[in-house]
């Protein structure tokens, strides 16, 4: 049992308690039900950051029994307690968030949050605590360098995921040695996890008017992979946000939950400053490349905000903004390397992703009947599995229909040297998309179908397959 000596452990919230920031999860969960409260925000901020703090409390319902808690901390706090010492929360955090998340826990005596206009970080925390528990009265676990003027009024000092530099700034006080508490996980791997680099295997399709006009030299080429530099930095930035949002919903599914984001292993607050440098780091890759580029890049980012904040909500309309985000890649690929693109390839892409997008929704459907539940989040309900799968099937072979009539154009036949080799890719597609519906509709899809097809061994040797006999068609 831990010596409390009559003193007091007082624990901060954001960052320590919670691995979370609760001013950044109030924000995005207001925005996720209302886009407009941005400007409320704003509006907010003029008058402090506890009035912002408070205004954004009252605009989210946010769940803190499912918030992201350290348990390294709530085993302390349950230690102390049970050793006859008291407790108190005090956070910046807005005092009503503060007492929603104390009455969850039951672990403290006494709790003090932000509240009429006065923030209660920093030098006001630590006056805040000195008078009320006197200097050394307390033992004080904290995070960040806001919380240094607090820790030279405690008794023992203890941090939580510190950074070295505070950590050395610590160590320098007078009094008990501190101790630290690393990191609960790996800031790095959680990063990488979060921009989600297997999904930019999506922007390779920026490499399909390339393939197909046949264009190799240097400028096109380098063109291309510019294309696929900006719309991998967008498409994260759209990952993050679109994680932010769904922060609720992911903590309550059984797979999502381990996001970065959701599980803490990765702040709110740093997606919150990572997505707008992603975001430029995007629109400046295809700038470098033309204006047109960085038009199309752009249309890319708001249809894919537009869908995150509204349109996947909207049955049917998901699919079909999820077909035409993944043609936008390939009439970015096509404006790069400054080719028209043909419109038998726009029809073969639309048709072809419109079946994977409604595979998506079949497998989903799929894992929530398994779950026993009926209506999915989009208003998707389980009976409608069977339509979803005539969706898929239907339009992945318009798709292989609408490329055997391309094969056969005058152009293609010209342009390849051996073009009936190209008739073997349209077997295996009809084949791979089949088996793909299959596959989805017993349960046995856990990712995005498009993730699937790269990880499953029988998918990656149909997509060789169909490389393949496209290489010999160019080389022959």
């Amino acid at each position: 049992m831990p010596e409390t000596a009559g003193r007091v452990l007082v624990v901060d919230l954001d960052g320590t308690l919670l691995r979370s920031d609760l001013l950044h999860e109030t924000l995005w969960d207001a925005l996720s039900r209302n886009p407009g409260a941005l400007w409320g925000a704003f509006g907010a901020l003029q008058q402090g950051r506890a009035a912002l703090k408070a205004w954004l409390a009252g605009q989210s319902k946010l769940r803190v029994a499912t918030l992201p808690y350290d348990a390294r901390v709530i085993a302390r706090l349950a230690d102390w307690r049970a050793a006859g010492g008291r407790t108190a929360l005090v956070t910046a955090a807005d005092a009503t968030l503060a007492k929603a998340v104390a009455a969850h826990l039951d672990l403290f005596d006494e709790v003090h949050g932000s509240k009429d206009g006065v923030n209660l970080k920093g030098p006001e925390k630590a006056r805040f605590l000195n008078d009320r528990f006197g200097v050394e009265g307390y033992d004080y676990i904290g995070d960040s360098p806001a919380d240094l003027p607090v820790w030279e009024g405690a008794h023992d000092a203890i941090s939580v995921g510190a950074s070295a530099g505070l950590r050395r700034r610590l160590d320098a006080r007078s009094g008990p040695p501190p101790e630290h508490l690393p990191p609960a996980s790996m800031q790095g791997a959680a990063l990488l996890r979060a921009l989600r680099p297997q999904q930019w295997l999506k922007n390779l399709l920026v490499f399909v008017p390339l393939l197909a006009d046949l264009a190799f030299d240097g400028p096109s080429v380098f063109a291309a992979v510019m294309a696929f530099v900006a719309l991998s930095f967008v498409a994260s930035a759209g990952y993050v946000v679109n994680d932010l949002l769904d922060l609720a919903d992911d903590r309550s599914h059984p797979r999502k939950c381990r996001r970065p984001f959701a599980s803490g292993a990765l702040s709110v607050r740093v997606g919150t400053f990572l997505f707008p440098v992603l975001l430029l780091g995007g629109l400046l890759s295809a700038l470098s490349v033309s204006p047109l580029l960085l038009a199309v890049v752009a249309l890319y980012f708001v249809a894919t905000i537009s869908y995150s904040l509204k349109l996947k909500r909207h049955t049917m309309v998901d699919i079909c903004m999820l077909a035409t985000l993944f043609t936008l890649r390939i009439i970015a690929g096509g404006v790069a390397i400054g080719v028209e693109l043909s419109v038998w390839l726009l029809a073969v892409s639309m048709f072809l992703f419109f079946s994977l997008a409604a595979v998506k929704r079949l497998a989903e459907l799929t894992d929530l009947q398994a779950a026993g539940r009926d209506v999915s989040r989009r208003g998707y309900r389980v009976e409608d599995r069977g339509l979803l799968s005539q969706m898929a099937i239907a339009s992945g072979y318009l798709a292989v229909l609408v490329l055997a009539l391309y094969i056969d154009e005058p152009q293609v036949q010209e342009r390849f040297g051996a073009p009936w080799l190209l008739w073997g890719v349209c077997p295996l597609l009809i084949f791979w998309i089949s088996r793909m519906v299959m596959i989805a509709a017993r349960g046995e899809m856990q990712d995005d179908p498009l993730t699937w097809a790269l990880e499953n061994r029988t998918s990656r040797k149909v997509i060789l397959a169909s490389a393949l006999f496209v290489a010999l068609a160019v080389l022959a």
